[in-house]
């Protein structure tokens, strides 16, 4: 019987080891850490017979070594084992890339892109079933990719958002429609370089039958047509901005579509049909039609879709209103990028709470953002006495660092009626891991501390 290790117990790690041991692997689980709940999915998985070990790195150096490691997506691709591992000619994938091996067969749209997948993704996922396509959304959102392919019955698309770490340590996967929908400079401590991060991303889209692409990203549209000449363009900024002769573009208030040099402009759906806030979620509707309508689905499934999309939760998701002040939670804004177009997405002045643990990138925009638009910011986490030198840098002096985020809460509605702002807005340009064991939690909290204060 083959042997596989399966590095990670997270969620990913899990439905890989499911998925192999139903395929007649004998499978282990390591991890390197130990919990309480990871004691008890070990116990889970061993009635499964599935071994798991806990506080356990792989080792190596024995001879009885497994014929293939799969890696979850939290995991470095370059930590020593796995190098070891590929020297010794084991075969090393990611849970993406064993999913893809069992759903092939399947047509997938992949998303990928530094901010704006998760939007993205959803409104296209929902679009899809929306037309009666059973079309889950997985990968870095909704269920494990691995949990598609344990499906009693497969989907009749995958719509997959898919990090860099997850093309990293895919080997074939291979989209019918790949979308970007962003790059700026995110993950370098991962991935070294701009051009490393940038070659990942589009391994996944030169491998996809179809590209669509955000051509108002400055980065993306730099690249454009030399590197993309046959991709679909999308621009908010309307037909003249379009890259090339095809694309989808915002026009009076509508998305047109334009599908050759020779096709005429079709007209898709109005833009006041989407509820979410903000320029950049506009672009997001457009790389969503472009993707729904390279799949052939109708204006009408389209149109529903879109009146009936509630937006994400944990990016620019509104809360509660409290005495005409809106608490938003943008706790998917991990970086600088993703933070400014939270503010430029809000009315000002707003009471901004940023902090958490920091991540190298270009601070300049976000701070212009803050001094425009922000009546006053709150310092939570690891990042606060740092972040409070910038702001001091840059001239701004109204900033307090509270450290958390209970602290936080009610301190920005005190600020928020001292101000008249009308928005208190969580949008941390930051990680969640000083704090947190996730953005999701991180928003959760923001979540529950602001309904406690308005029901106090």
């Amino acid at each position: 019987m083959p042997r596989a290790s399966v590095i990670g117990l997270g969620k990913s790690g899990v439905a890989a080891a499911r998925l192999l041991k139903r395929e007649g692997w004998e499978v282990e689980l390591n991890d390197s850490n130990t919990s309480a709940s990871l004691l008890e999915q070990q116990q889970e998985l061993a009635a499964e017979h599935i071994t798991v070990k806990l506080g356990y790195s792989l080792d190596l150096s024995g001879v009885d070594l497994p014929n293939l490691i799969v890696v979850s997506p939290g995991v470095p691709w370059d930590i020593p084992l796995l190098v070891k591992a590929r020297e010794l000619g084991i075969e090393t994938i990611g849970e993406m890339e064993l999913a893809w091996r069992h759903l092939q067969s399947l047509p997938w749209v992949g998303i990928t892109g530094t901010n704006g997948k998760t939007t993205t993704t959803a409104l296209i996922a929902a679009i899809f079933q929306t037309a009666g396509l059973d079309a889950p959304a997985c990968g870095n959102i909704g269920y494990a990719a691995c949990e598609v392919a344990l499906a009693e019955k497969l989907p009749d698309w995958v719509i997959g958002e898919i990090s860099s770490y997850q093309i990293e340590s895919s080997v074939s996967l291979a989209p019918q429609i790949g979308v970007w929908t962003t790059f700026t400079p995110d993950h370098l401590a991962r991935h070294k370089t701009l051009k490393n991060y940038y070659d990942i991303k589009a391994k996944l889209l030169r491998q996809a039958d179809l590209q669509v692409f955000n051509g108002d990203d400055a980065y993306l549209r730099k690249v454009g047509i030399s590197h993309w000449p046959d991709a679909y363009w999308t621009s908010v900024k309307g037909k003249d901005f379009l890259i090339g002769e095809q694309g989808f573009y915002i026009e009076d208030g509508w998305v047109v579509e334009k599908l050759s040099s020779t096709s005429a402009p079709e007209k898709i759906v109005e833009t006041s049909a989407l509820r979410m806030v903000g320029e950049h979620n506009l672009q997001n509707l457009l790389m969503s039609v472009a993707a729904a309508r390279l799949a052939g689905i109708d204006r009408n499934a389209i149109n529903t879709a879109i009146r009936e999309f509630p937006g994400v939760a944990h990016r620019l998701e509104h809360i509660c209103t409290w005495e005409g002040v809106d608490f938003i939670n943008d706790s998917k804004a991990t970086n600088y990028d993703a933070a400014e177009v939270g503010l430029a997405s809000v009315k000002s002045p707003a009471i901004l709470i940023a902090g958490g643990e920091a991540k190298p990138g270009d601070d300049a925009a976000w701070l212009a953002k803050i001094q425009a638009k922000a009546a006053a910011v709150l310092l939570i986490g690891s990042a606060a006495p740092a972040f409070a030198q910038r702001l001091q840098e840059v001239g701004y002096a109204d900033y307090e660092i509270v450290e958390t985020m209970e602290k936080a809460v009610p301190r920005a509605a005190e600020l928020a009626k001292q101000h008249q702002a009308t928005v208190v807005l969580l949008s941390p340009a930051c990680a969640s891991f000083d704090q947190y064991p996730n953005f999701e939690v991180r928003g959760d909290d923001f979540r529950k501390l602001c309904l406690a204060w308005i029901s106090r």
